[in-house]
């Protein structure tokens, strides 16, 4: 097995698009890059703790590649708007990925360069890719909460379109 952390805005957001696809173990939302131990959910949408609102994932690198993973990741949030994804703002809502090896840093580096190259979004990126840092996996109530609250207004404004995108584009890859 294989772990990443990325941040793209709303961790329900990327929990949600990742759920499903074969080879994932798991993917756990929660909190990394910042200086307070066991940060809690009130204390990271505050801003003042450095952290970004992530996901952990972990899987199985013989049926996905890390590449995909950061692909799926560029599609499904805006990485060209700093410390904001749509109406959340702060830097708690920062593009960004943790990488574990130097082979994820120099992956990460790629797939940046093809995105920006293939001028996905209209603009150049600004995901920062960093050292990992300690994972803070979010309260259990945050565990899950688009397949909890799918009649959710912010889900289904937000998070349910993010959802459909992936899974268009990436339809193969889910199970």
């Amino acid at each position: 097995m294989e772990t990443a952390v990325l941040g793209g805005g709303c961790f329900w957001c990327l929990e949600a698009a990742f759920q499903g696809l074969k080879g994932l173990k798991s993917v756990t939302p929660g909190y990394a890059g910042g200086s307070v131990e066991h940060p809690t959910y009130e204390q990271v949408c505050s801003g003042q703790t450095g952290h970004a609102e992530v996901i952990r994932l972990e899987w199985d690198p013989a049926i996905l590649s890390f590449e995909t993973l950061l692909r799926l990741f560029f599609v499904v949030h805006d990485p060209t708007t700093l410390n904001r994804q749509g109406n959340d703002v702060g830097t708690q809502y920062r593009s960004v990925i943790f990488y574990q090896t130097a082979e994820q840093e120099q992956a990460a580096r790629t797939v940046m360069d093809e995105i920006t190259r293939d001028n996905l979004w209209g603009r150049p990126p600004v995901t920062a890719i960093m050292p990992a840092t300690t994972f803070w996996p979010a309260e259990e109530k945050h565990h899950n909460y688009y397949a909890r609250n799918p009649q959710a207004g912010y889900c289904q404004v937000v998070i349910a379109p993010k959802v459909a995108k992936a899974r268009t584009v990436f339809g193969a890859l889910f199970r």
